[in-house]
């Protein structure tokens, strides 16, 4: 058991502190931001060397090695994403009363570059992989693809709490595509969905041996992670809290402002189908 549960909690504690640096990142001035894109391009330079040098590799170290290797690589683009240098051509609210495909049309271009860079590196990694005996960290970066997909595509829809305390102020028109409302048939049905893959990978976990078990139990840890963060989407408790040590004191208290106000406003839109937290907050101040 103990070879189970080692790996969940390095995946736990690599993550948690991975996402608090990249927020950090995020939260210094803008002056720093070529700095840190540049830090992180060779770092994830070197952690694809990491991923080609360990794919031949059976051993647990290697299976810890390629995951801390994809995180870098997923962290990257969060980073890039979130400072505004790969998003999409779309930088503009939401259109009043759009709605259906033209919404989603609007949506999709606001990060399109976005997750096709994502999914060329996921091409390259399963590339560099293809054949190989350690398949942890392309594992990785499409379990980690596929559930941040899965969560967009519930906020878009729409889900009763949404936390944007954590989103940086430039990247403020992107909460006008979001909706409060309460969740849909997709939210079960991913729910459902994580739910069953991550028992699956679990079994798998605990069924194999060496090097291959830790990797499925690395990935479990992220899908876990992953289920527990749709869960949030649900629930009126900001999962954004535990990343306020992250963040400088002026952008923590300007957070927790916004997050309060935010806060308000999904309780006093609770129940309502088809609201946006941008409009809530503009017929606020109206």
């Amino acid at each position: 058991m103990s070879d189970f549960a080692l790996p969940l909690l390095f995946a736990t504690v690599l993550w948690f502190f991975a996402t608090g640096f990249v927020l950090w990142l995020d939260k210094l001035p803008s002056h720093t931001w070529p700095l840190s894109i540049t830090m992180a391009t060779v770092a994830s330079g070197l952690a694809m060397g990491g991923i080609i040098t360990t794919a031949e590799e059976t051993s647990p170290w290697a299976a810890y090695v390629a995951f801390a290797c994809a995180l870098v690589l997923w962290g990257w683009h969060e980073l890039s994403f979130l400072m505004g240098f790969v998003t999409g051509p779309n930088r503009n609210p939401c259109p009043p009363n759009v709605r259906g495909w033209q919404r989603f049309r609007l949506a999709a271009a606001t990060l399109i570059y976005h997750e096709v860079a994502m999914f060329l590196c996921l091409i390259v990694m399963a590339a560099a992989t293809w054949g190989k005996a350690n398949q942890t960290a392309t594992l990785t970066f499409l379990l980690l693809f596929v559930m941040r997909l899965s969560a967009k595509l519930n906020i878009f829809a729409g889900v009763p709490h949404l936390s944007t305390e954590m989103m940086p102020e430039r990247m403020r028109y992107l909460a006008s595509y979001f909706r409060v409302a309460p969740p849909r048939w997709f939210f079960a049905l991913s729910v459902s969905g994580i739910a069953v893959l991550a028992a699956w990978l679990a079994d798998r976990a605990l069924s194999s041996q060496g090097g291959l078990a830790t990797g499925y139990a690395l990935a479990f840890a992220l899908v876990a992670l992953a289920f527990i963060e749709h869960g949030f989407l649900v629930v009126p408790w900001q999962d954004t809290a535990m990343f306020r040590w992250a963040m400088p004191e002026q952008a923590r208290r300007m957070a927790a402002q916004s997050g309060a106000q935010h806060g308000a406003e999904s309780n006093k839109v609770s129940g309502q189908p088809d609201t946006n937290p941008l409009a809530v907050r503009q017929n606020a101040v109206q």
